[in-house]
C-alpha cells in the first residue's frame, strides 16, 4: 500500500485493522441474522456481540502458522467468545468476509473521492468565474487558432469533472453490493434471509446471484472509472504544463518562497505538480488493466484477482485521493497572466480573424473556394509581412472591400464577437 504523501482519512480505509473490524461485524451481524430467523439461540446471538473482539498482533501470528488470514482471525475470535462462538461462520465461506468487506472499503473510498472530486469543482469554478471573459489564443495541433478566454478553458474542465463525479457515483452503486452465499453461491448452508439481514444493516445490496465471489465486472468498472478520472487529472495537468512553458507562460503553478526549481540551474521553475500528477495516471490506468484481467476467473472462483486486489484497489484509491488534492491546489493557487496572454494573441497580428472573413465573403456571395483562397492570400502574405497586421492586408485588397466596407470589416475583426456565447455556456454549465 502507498503511503508515503498520501492522506490519512483514505489510508484508515485500507489497514489491516479497518479490514478486520468489518470482518467481525459481518460475522457478528449473520448470527444476528441467524438469531432473528429462529437458526441460533438469540441468547447466543447476544454473548456473541457482546464478547466477540480480536488482537491484530494475535491474529497475526495465527496465520503465520494457519496460512489462512481468515482462519487465523477467526480462531483469535473465538478465544474471546467461549461456547456461543461454535456459531461463527455457521454456512459461510471465506469470500463472505472478503467480498462484502471489499465492497464497504470500496464504498469508503468512493465516498471520500467523491468529496474530493466536489472540492475541485468548487475550486475549478471560482477560478473560471474570476477569468470568464480574459482573452487567450486556442489553439489546435498546438498552434494558434481563434480567440478563447481562460474562463471558457476552465468551464471545459468544471463539465469534465461534473462526469466524472456522476461516473463514480454509478461505479460505487455497482460496487455496494455484498454476498453471504457460501462455496459456491447456493446458500446450501445459510438461509438467504440472513444474507438479506447483514446486507441491509451494511448498507450494501445483497447480489441477486453470485459464486463464492461477486463477479469481477463490477471491480474492473470501479478500477477503469478511477482510471479515467487520473485521465482527467492527466489532461489538465499537460494542459497547464504546456502553458507554463517560458515562451508560452500563460499560467504557472505556485512557486514557493524558498523552493528550488533544478539542482544545476537557479533560475528554473518546473510544473512539478503537474508532472507528478502525469506520472501517477500511468500508474492508475495500468492498474486498471489487473482489474480487467481479473474479470476471467475459473468456474465458481479462482484466487488469482484476490493478490492483484491487495495492491491495486488501495493503491489506486489512496493515489486519486493525493492527486485530486493536488490538482485543486494547483488550480487554486495557480499563477494566472492575462498580460501574456494578451501577447501571445497579439503574436499573429490578428490571422485568428481568418475564418470570420472567410465566412462574410461567403455571405456576400463569394463562392467558398474562391473566399478561402483570397483569404489565405491575405494571410500568407501578413505571415511575411514584417509586422503588419493581417487587417491591413484585408483592407488593401480590392476583392475583399469590394464585398466588405472598410468599416463592417474592422468590425468582424474583433475579439469581442468571439465572446458572444459565453454567458449561455456558464450558464449551461452551471456556473
Amino acid at each position: 500500500m502507498i503511503t508515503r504523501y498520501s492522506r490519512p482519512l483514505m489510508v484508515s480505509v485500507w489497514t489491516e485493522e479497518a479490514k478486520l473490524a468489518h470482518w467481525l461485524e459481518i460475522e457478528t451481524l449473520a448470527c444476528e441474522g441467524m438469531a432473528a430467523y429462529g437458526h441460533i439461540p438469540k441468547k447466543d446471538a447476544a454473548d456473541i456481540r457482546k464478547k466477540a473482539r480480536f488482537d491484530l498482533a494475535e491474529v497475526r501470528r495465527n496465520e503465520e502458522r494457519t496460512q489462512h488470514d481468515v482462519l487465523a482471525f477467526l480462531e483469535n475470535v473465538a478465544t474471546y467468545v467461549g461456547p456461543a462462538g461454535r456459531w461463527i461462520h455457521q454456512g459461510l465461506t471465506s469470500s463472505d468476509l472478503l467480498d462484502t468487506t471489499l465492497a464497504l472499503q470500496m464504498c469508503a473510498a468512493a465516498d471520500i473521492l467523491l468529496a474530493d472530486l466536489r472540492e475541485l469543482q468548487k475550486v475549478v469554478a471560482k477560478k473560471a468565474r474570476q477569468y470568464k471573459l480574459t482573452p487567450m489564443i486556442g489553439r489546435s495541433h498546438g498552434i494558434h487558432a481563434e480567440p478563447i478566454s481562460y474562463g471558457l478553458k476552465l468551464a471545459l474542465m468544471f463539465e469534465e469533472f461534473k462526469r466524472a463525479e456522476a461516473r463514480l457515483r454509478e461505479a460505487r452503486a455497482q460496487a455496494a453490493v455484498g454476498k453471504l452465499s457460501g462455496a459456491v453461491g447456493t446458500h446450501a448452508h445459510l438461509d438467504p434471509r440472513v444474507e438479506t439481514y447483514v446486507c441491509k444493516k451494511l448498507k450494501l445490496q445483497p447480489a441477486n446471484i453470485s459464486t463464492q465471489i461477486i463477479q469481477r465486472d463490477r471491480h474492473a468498472h470501479f478500477m477503469t472509472t478511477l482510471a479515467l478520472i487520473a485521465s482527467s487529472i492527466d489532461r489538465w495537468a499537460t494542459e497547464f504544463r504546456h502553458l507554463q512553458r517560458t515562451e508560452v507562460l500563460e499560467v504557472e503553478e505556485y512557486f514557493a518562497a524558498g523552493q528550488k526549481g533544478s539542482s544545476a540551474m537557479p533560475h528554473k521553475r518546473n510544473p512539478i505538480i503537474g508532472e507528478r500528477l502525469s506520472g501517477l495516471a500511468r500508474v492508475i490506468r495500468g492498474n486498471s488493466v489487473a482489474a480487467l484481467e481479473n474479470v476471467a476467473l475459473w468456474h465458481e472462483r479462482d484466487i488469482s484477482h484476490s493478490s492483484a486486489e491487495r495492491v491495486i484497489l488501495p493503491d489506486s484509491t489512496i493515489l486519486l485521493d493525493y492527486m485530486l488534492d493536488k490538482l485543486t491546489k494547483l488550480v487554486d493557487q495557480q499563477l494566472v497572466y492575462p498580460e501574456n496572454m494578451r501577447r501571445n494573441l497579439d503574436l499573429t497580428r490578428g490571422l485568428y480573424f481568418s475564418q470570420s472573413v472567410l465566412l462574410a465573403l461567403t455571405d456576400r456571395g463569394m463562392a467558398r473556394r474562391a473566399a478561402y483562397e483570397t483569404v489565405q492570400r491575405n494571410a500568407m502574405a501578413c505571415w511575411r509581412g514584417n509586422g503588419k497586421p493581417f487587417l491591413d492586408f484585408l483592407l488593401a485588397d480590392d476583392e475583399v472591400l469590394k464585398l466588405i466596407p472598410a468599416g463592417e470589416l474592422k468590425k468582424i475583426c474583433s475579439v469581442e464577437r468571439h465572446f458572444a456565447h459565453v454567458n449561455s455556456t456558464f450558464k449551461k454549465c452551471g456556473l
